[in-house]
């Protein structure tokens, strides 16, 4: 698997054995053109054999992606589209990353860290809260074009349709 917390100006990165035990940081990606992004991803993609994509998303106490939420919404199906379309299709699930960065600087001391580890730090608790709570990633001609369409597209166990 690997967790994204997609960021305006870097995506942390985590990933996890194949068996989904042992979750890892890896060095966050500094964003810039989609295209620049998408090479060092499908690069990652196929060094670690990914076999999923778990990503971020940001909702409001009704459980509606906030507008970081519809971002990172966009970027992951961008990706996935991408991925699919470069001959390595990917399934991908959501999860709600409300607070995430902020439970990662208060348990690894990363308050105030720009270098891109707490961006990493908070996509591995994004991948530790998906191994736990799921949802199973959707397929890639499963997954709808629009990023806020109200399809069934769960963020973790607490959201259902209606979330969006």
């Amino acid at each position: 698997m690997l967790a994204l917390d997609v960021g305006r100006r870097r995506i942390g990165l985590a990933g996890c054995d194949p068996l989904g035990c042992t979750v890892s940081p890896l060095p966050a990606l500094a964003r810039g053109d989609f295209q620049a992004d998408l090479s060092q991803l499908l690069a990652l993609v196929r060094q670690r054999r990914v076999e999923a994509l778990v990503v971020g998303v940001p909702l409001d106490a009704g459980q509606r992606p906030t507008a970081q939420g519809i971002h990172c919404r966009r970027y992951g199906l961008r990706l996935a589209r991408a991925l699919q379309a470069l001959g390595q299709p990917l399934p991908l699930a959501w999860v709600d990353e409300h607070a995430s960065s902020w439970e990662a600087g208060e348990r690894f001391g990363l308050h105030g860290d720009r270098s891109g580890r707490l961006d990493s730090a908070a996509a591995a608790l994004l991948l530790e809260q998906w191994l736990r709570q799921g949802p199973e990633p959707l397929a890639s001609p499963a997954i709808p074009a629009d990023p806020v369409m109200p399809a069934a597209l769960a963020v973790g166990t607490r959201a259902n349709a209606a979330s969006f």
